[in-house]
Formats: C-alpha cells, sequence, structure tokens
C-alpha cells in the first residue's frame, strides 16, 4: 500500500492560484512538520530534500478559477490535479491517501481526511511544505512583474500593507475578484470622489 499525503496552500490570500501537492516518502525525511510552523530557511531546506528523496506532483487552481468555482471547489481542483499527476508516476498501485482537512476533496480513490493532519502525517506535512515553498517563490516572482502590492512579503495574504496597496494601485490580474477586500477595493475606486480639489 502507498501512502501518500495531500495538502493545499494559498485558501486565503488575496491574489494568486492555489496550491496543491501530492506526496509519496519512499523513505522518512526528518524535520517534517505543518509548514506555518517551521522558519522559512527549515522550509526551503526540507522542500529541496523531498523534491530529492520523495515521489511527489504539484497541481494548481488559477485565479480565474478561484473566481469562477469558489475557493473550496478551487482547492479540491487543485488536490485532485496533484493525485492524478503523481497516480501517473506510481501506476497500478493501491493507495493510501491522506488528506488535510475534513472534507474529501473528490480524488477519484478513497481517501482519509485528517485535520491538523500537517502535523500529525509526515506525507501531509511534506506536502504542505512543499507546496508553501513553490507558492511563496511563484508569489515572489509576481512581485517582480507587478512592483508595490508587495506579494514577495506576504504571498497575497490580506495584510494591511497589502490591504492599502489595493487601494492605491487596484487590482492587479493576479487578484481574486470573487474575494471581498478586492471587490470592496475595486468598487471604492470606482466610485466618484466625495472631495475634489476644484469646485
Amino acid at each position: 500500500m502507498i501512502r501518500i499525503g495531500i495538502d493545499e496552500v494559498g485558501r486565503g490570500p488575496l491574489a494568486g492560484p492555489v496550491l496543491a501537492a501530492a506526496v509519496h516518502l519512499p523513505e522518512p525525511i526528518q524535520g517534517l512538520a505543518d509548514s506555518k510552523c517551521l522558519k522559512v530557511t527549515e522550509r526551503e531546506r526540507l522542500a529541496l530534500s523531498i523534491r530529492s528523496n520523495a515521489v511527489w506532483a504539484l497541481g494548481a487552481a488559477s485565479v480565474a478559477e478561484i473566481d469562477r468555482l469558489n475557493i473550496l471547489a478551487a482547492s479540491h481542483l487543485a488536490m485532485r490535479r496533484a493525485m492524478r499527476r503523481l497516480a501517473r508516476h506510481l501506476p497500478g498501485q493501491a493507495y493510501e491517501i491522506l488528506v488535510d482537512g475534513h472534507l474529501d476533496p473528490g480524488l477519484g480513490w478513497p481517501c482519509r481526511c485528517i485535520v491538523g493532519g500537517d502535523g500529525l502525517e509526515p506525507e501531509i506535512g511534506a506536502a504542505s511544505i512543499l507546496a508553501k515553498v513553490v507558492r511563496d517563490r511563484l508569489l515572489a516572482r509576481l512581485g517582480v512583474r507587478h512592483p508595490g502590492y508587495g506579494f514577495e512579503r506576504h504571498a497575497g495574504y490580506p495584510t494591511a500593507a497589502h490591504r492599502a496597496a489595493l487601494e492605491a494601485l487596484g487590482a492587479s490580474v493576479h487578484h481574486r475578484r470573487s474575494f471581498a477586500p478586492v471587490r470592496l477595493a475595486l468598487n471604492n475606486r470606482a466610485s466618484p470622489s466625495r472631495t475634489h480639489p476644484w469646485p
């Protein structure tokens, strides 16, 4: 039985895709944990070890898919894509699939949902770390292409600085327009100003 852990990152941000990873660990990797509990340098080190020593695959759902489907459905879509890609590397196997959370993402294979699984199961922890590192790097690249939003610092999460940038600059093509803070910023920019520097 092949154990596979699946987790996603990026439900909460106002910008960027949601990203999922599916990971099988042929051998244990020391130090795996919930990615949110690790320092950046430790996450990077572990992600390199996972890439080198595990069987893994990534899946994503785009901003357009998030806005069309809703964030939960898009997260499950990303998980399904990651699992389908991993299955191509491990064909004809019997899988024991462990998914972080309490909702079955409809993978097409039986799975066990574990709340807080990224801190309990090494395979889910590995998936959490890999997805987090890859997504953070992607948002850092978007920060270079779209200066002013600070994507490289907050990875799209709704920090005070990010909200202020949205108010000042409006939404980029990578912002999720179905999310209330983005809609509010767009509406505020579209509304006539209450005060003008002229009569």
